[in-house]
């Protein structure tokens, strides 16, 4: 028992953590005698703290995970799988939040609930991670969703932002209905709800080739509401608009998080439950199509956001890859995928931030950065080229792997593609480049020197975005323990 509670200790100090931000923020912000101080960066670099005291207590509750631990009924289990995830997804937050500080200056943002929904919209990708029942998953994806609408709405004063949440208010809600849906009709055709017994049940039906509508619809719907929740074409259509509509860090944050414990999840409920030849063939033309639309779809943008957002969009078809596999080299290449897709965006989104107080919006205005500063056009060159696949950077690694992994299954016509879009994407990914060094800007702007925290952000991140093909094997190790741990 005392295991048990030593395996969720850090969700619970992360629970207790918020609430007591939460408490901190009201009380003071609206206290006479402190004449109603701004809070929103002393309450960021709490909610930071207790992130990174979260990752600390994970890691000291990792000796205890040498065998899979199920728990609190039945509902969540602790395995490598999800100490791995659940590890990169909270240092994807104190990415995150470490960034935010410069914005609320810039925009004279106050509002401190904002890092508080960021702390509660991780508690829930938490034990979305670790859930391992449909009901306990859907409730961890609602309390995540019903974060993120409001985010997505947190800059009052512009109206993108709140066009950016009403719309993801309504689609999400909508893919959220289609979710429930399958699980409810699993349930009805099977009893069940726990994905264990889910296994047994559906390799029952794998084995005697009995056919059932319900179990077939299920999985469909199941698998449609996850395909929205990542941005998969052809699910992918509210994703340019509340990218580019959203506050810049609420947008980082979108575009991370959710894929890491939405992506978990997949792995728990498909592999371990119910993989079988249809959902092979939706996650197979899932991934041709996010690729294809990605590459295309992103050489018309004019927008350094929108342009993000396709970028995004073509990456969640990579890494999508791993998973129509359907191997264990797969999930293994989809977790690297995975694992490296979150710092390039961290990157990426901390340059676009690092830029927005001069109003950088359109790709031109990035003309001649090279000449203005030099060491952020750089940074962002290196994260573009890796974005691209471009030897020998981090992304090229996680393509390498990926294409690798669906030649090992058979899957020629996927890897193909695969290669073909990257040589598309390779063409805005290096126009953006030659913007930054080669073209003349109508207006020079003078860019400020960046503030400390997305500096060494930035150092960081750039430095194993460019140094980790010397020494990959520890993330390969760690991933293969992943992957095995999802079979077994």
């Amino acid at each position: 028992m005392f295991n048990l509670f030593l395996a969720v200790f850090p969700e619970i100090f992360i629970i207790n953590a918020t609430f007591i931000l939460l408490i901190h923020g009201v009380v003071f912000s609206t206290s006479k005698k402190y004449d109603y101080p701004p809070l929103v960066s002393n309450v960021g670099w709490l909610g930071l703290l207790s992130v990174l005291i979260t990752l600390l207590l994970l890691a000291a509750g990792a000796p205890l995970l040498t065998i899979a631990h199920l728990f609190w009924n039945n509902l969540f289990r602790r395995d490598n799988l999800t100490y791995f995830c659940q590890i990169l997804l909270l240092l994807s937050t104190a990415g995150t939040i470490s960034m935010c500080f410069d914005f609320f200056e810039q925009e004279r943002f106050d509002a401190f609930e904002f890092i508080v929904l960021i702390l509660l919209s991780t508690c829930s990708m938490l034990f979305m991670i670790s859930a391992y029942d449909l009901i306990s998953m859907y409730l961890a994806i609602e309390l995540q969703s019903l974060c993120f609408y409001v985010m997505a709405a947190s800059k009052r004063k512009s109206e993108f932002s709140t066009e950016a949440g009403l719309k993801y208010l309504i689609l999400g809600a909508f893919s959220s209905g289609i979710l429930l849906f399958g699980c409810s009709m699993i349930y009805g055709s099977t009893g069940a709800t726990h994905f264990d017994q889910l296994a047994k049940i559906l390799t029952g039906y794998e084995i005697t080739g009995a056919r059932s509508s319900g179990i077939f619809m299920g999985i469909l719907f199941i698998a449609v509401g996850f395909l929205f929740k990542i941005t998969a074409v052809p699910f992918h259509m509210w994703a340019p608009d509340i990218y580019e509509g959203s506050p810049t860090p609420v947008t980082a944050f979108l575009s991370i998080a959710p894929k890491i414990s939405i992506f978990a999840n997949i792995l728990r409920l498909f592999i371990y439950g119910s993989y079988g030849a249809t959902l092979q063939q939706i996650f197979f033309f899932c991934s041709i199509a996010s690729m294809i639309l990605g590459a295309l779809a992103a050489m018309a943008q004019t927008k350094v956001k929108r342009l993000l957002a396709y970028s995004s969009i073509g990456h969640v078809g990579y890494i999508c890859i791993g998973f129509s596999c359907g191997t264990i080299e797969g999930i293994q290449s989809l977790l690297i995928g995975i694992f490296i897709y979150v710092f390039m965006t961290i990157d990426a989104f901390a340059i676009v931030l690092a830029l927005r107080q001069t109003r950088v919006k359109y790709l031109a205005d990035l003309g001649a950065l090279a000449k203005t500063n030099p060491i952020l056009a750089i940074t962002f060159s290196i994260t573009m080229f890796s974005y691209a696949g471009i030897p020998p950077l981090a992304g090229f690694c996680s393509k390498f792997y990926l294409f690798f992994a669906a030649l090992g299954c058979g899957a020629y016509f996927l890897a193909s593609v695969g290669v073909v879009t990257s040589v598309i994407g390779c063409f805005y990914y290096i126009r953006l480049v030659k913007i930054m060094f080669f073209d003349t800007p109508r207006t020079w702007i003078l860019y400020e020197p960046m503030d400390r925290d997305k500096s060494l952000l930035l150092a960081m991140i750039s430095s194993f975005i460019t140094l980790f093909f010397l020494y990959p094997s520890p993330l390969f190790s760690v991933t293969h323990q992943m992957a095995l741990s999802s079979y077994l």
